[in-house]
């Protein structure tokens, strides 16, 4: 049952709002780079506080910033600039195979790369007078690429918040050590038979369920949506993995707890109870780790659970994404002064 509150959400999608959202966005600057490699990079941004530290959004798999449109007019309204990055080989950036509906990434660690030259080279050069320091606003697999940016580089971020942050990928049941060996085998016989990356086992140039199968988000309006936009845009979208990428993406995910003692700032985890496409247990673990190396910066032992929740938190249903709006921006407030 919906409580009352959602029913009345301040943020709720409402036709207005749509149009709101819409007018809003003809004012974004959707732009483009390139990288050391020659990989064209998608973006957008919206600066208008010169003054203010602004807020670094990092998407999960397949999303583009296009999908962000709601949640980047949710954050002007509360007084947020705010730039966004479409990853290598997914959104409106270059894609990286022959057969551009592949997700595909030479190296997990190219993402960072991608992020700080973005953050560091590009956004300085194009916003001078804009005050530099950052909130970091990370969902997913763009959770995983946000930890490893702050374990690499130098970095001006203030504070980072993170929703249902890939920091391991949900196994379903699959015992790790199986799940392991079957993407570094099928990984190994792809690389001997072909040089054309394959799909894992069950993945393919098709990657949509019907509302009813998905397990991403309650809101069905918020899901209609988004299936619209990638019809009037076919070419955002994304199939399955690679048995590349899901190696890259297990060998981040060691990385990840390797490097934890790297991590030196404020860091928020919010976790979706009925979670499906992460591994929740990896997120409890990754906090108390990081509580006991850095207790100043992580003194909760543990994330902030949004009960009954699927994935997407800032695409679900007004109950739950409220929370999770909520939740993120009472972080950076903490933190604005760091």
């Amino acid at each position: 049952m919906i409580s009352t509150e959602c029913l009345v959400s301040k943020r709720a999608l409402t036709t207005e709002k749509v149009i709101a959202i819409e007018k809003y966005w003809q004012s974004v600057h959707q732009a483009s780079f390139t990288t050391v490699d020659q990989v064209n990079i998608a973006y957008a941004t919206h600066f208008k506080r010169p003054d203010q530290p602004y807020i670094v959004i990092v998407p999960g798999r397949s999303e583009s910033y296009l999908k962000y449109q709601e949640l980047t007019f949710d954050l002007d309204a509360l007084g947020y600039d705010w730039v966004i990055i479409d990853h290598r080989g997914q959104g409106l950036s270059m894609r990286l195979t022959a057969n551009p509906l592949q997700g595909y990434v030479e190296k997990f660690d190219d993402y960072a790369r991608d992020l700080h030259q973005l953050l560091e080279q590009v956004l300085p050069q194009k916003y001078p007078q804009h005050q530099q320091s950052a909130f970091m606003l990370a969902h997913s697999m763009g959770g995983a690429i946000a930890l490893r940016y702050l374990q690499l580089y130098s970095h001006q971020i203030k504070a980072l918040s993170l929703s249902s942050p890939m920091i391991a990928i949900a196994s379903n049941g699959v015992p790790t050590w199986l799940a392991k060996f079957l993407v570094k085998t099928g990984r190994a016989i792809n690389q001997c038979l072909s040089a054309t990356p394959w799909y894992f086992l069950g993945q393919s140039d098709i990657n949509q369920s019907t509302f009813d199968e998905n397990r991403l988000m309650h809101s069905k309006l918020r899901f209609q949506r988004f299936r619209e936009l990638y019809h009037q845009r076919p070419e955002l979208k994304l199939g399955g993995v690679t048995f590349h990428w899901l190696q890259q993406a297990l060998d981040n995910s060691d990385k990840l707890f390797i490097d934890l003692k790297k991590l030196s700032l404020p860091i928020q985890l919010m976790q979706a109870e009925e979670e499906y496409i992460v591994d929740n247990n990896a997120q409890n673990s990754f906090c108390r780790q990081l509580s006991t190396l850095k207790p100043d910066h992580y003194p909760e032992n543990k994330p902030i659970i949004v009960a009954g929740a699927y994935h997407e938190l800032f695409f679900e249903l007004d109950q739950y994404r409220d929370i999770a709006i909520n939740n993120a921006v009472a972080w950076f407030v903490e933190h604005h002064n760091d």
